[in-house]
């Protein structure tokens, strides 16, 4: 191992699970869970291309939420598979700054993408009458640049951080994919500033944009109760509450991971908590806008003509 080390700058990926059957089979199970999430990202992203009734600016940005879930599991995903069928642990440096700054931009792009969409059912429900001329065509287009390229801004910025830093200590990563916190402990220098600055970004990219969405759904909640009509009500609540749903699913283990300090972490927690945020929300997500979105299975009836006992 010490002459790999002194020879190579790969990294090695000590992966999710451990190399015997157990672990052969929870991979099984991260496979499905990965083409379920293909397939279920793959599908909402046709249904709001190919149905006219889709076309809203809730469900514009819907599509890119899931293009979004649908690269960030297939950055870490195929990676991990491979590696625990090769028994081939290592990943070319390159390729470890290449699945960073993808995950990264993942990552920064959907937490303000969500913020965005918070805002939309805020606009619906708060301010119908003004709704056409605050989300109209070009504002959602806006949200939508403006979160890939914020994302992308500071994932480059982490990333080329991460791949400056020296490494003279063993280059084995104890996670399953090149997640930049995991990177820190095998430098050779004092990384508290890049630390310092995880903390601000991820204030940024995650509390601000948690604290939005809050405020949002807060001044939504009230509207709600306050609405006459029985059926708006409970369209408006269920809308809501699947929104809430994928919010909590995706802010909870990521702003607990990113702004604990390093003392309070641990590798295996840290994989664990990684597994809900790249691995099971991508596949969650288009099963809870599907299933509790009648708009969305009306979709399917039109397009690919199931449920139609529904219609």
């Amino acid at each position: 191992m010490e002459k790999w080390n002194q020879t190579s700058n790969d990294f090695i990926l000590l992966g999710l699970f451990p190399p015997n059957q157990t672990g052969l089979l929870l991979l099984l199970l991260i496979i499905l869970v990965f083409l379920l999430a293909l397939m279920g990202n793959s599908t909402m992203i046709h249904l709001i291309c190919t149905d006219p009734h889709l076309h809203t600016p809730m469900y514009f940005l819907l599509s890119q939420l899931s293009l979004m879930d649908l690269m960030c599991i297939s950055t870490t995903v195929p990676k991990m598979v491979y590696n625990f069928l090769s028994g081939h642990k290592g990943i070319s440096f390159p390729g470890c700054g290449t699945q960073s700054f993808l995950f990264l931009t993942m990552a920064g792009s959907e937490g303000l993408l969500l913020a965005s969409m918070a805002y939309d059912r805020y606009v619906a429900i708060c301010r119908p009458l003004h709704y056409p001329n605050l989300m109209g065509r070009k504002m959602c287009v806006q949200m939508m640049v403006g979160s890939w390229i914020l994302g992308s801004i500071n994932s480059l910025a982490h990333t080329v951080y991460a791949l400056h830093i020296p490494y003279c200590r063993s280059r084995a990563i104890d996670h399953f994919f090149c997640d930049v916190p995991a990177m820190l402990p095998l430098a050779c220098m004092d990384t508290w500033v890049y630390e310092y600055m995880v903390f601000v970004s991820t204030s940024l990219f995650l509390l601000l944009p948690f604290l939005g969405i809050t405020a949002s759904y807060g001044r939504v909640l009230l509207a709600v109760y306050h609405m006459h009509s029985k059926e708006g009500r409970k369209k408006a609540f269920t809308t809501c509450s699947t929104h809430l749903t994928v919010v909590t699913l995706y802010y909870a283990p990521f702003v607990y991971t990113y702004l604990r300090p390093r003392n309070l972490r641990s590798p295996a927690e840290d994989k664990i908590l990684a597994f809900f945020y790249t691995i099971l929300t991508p596949m969650l997500n288009p099963i809870i806008y599907s299933l509790r979105n009648k708009e969305v299975l009306g979709a399917m009836t039109r397009v690919f003509g199931i449920f139609s006992s529904n219609k």
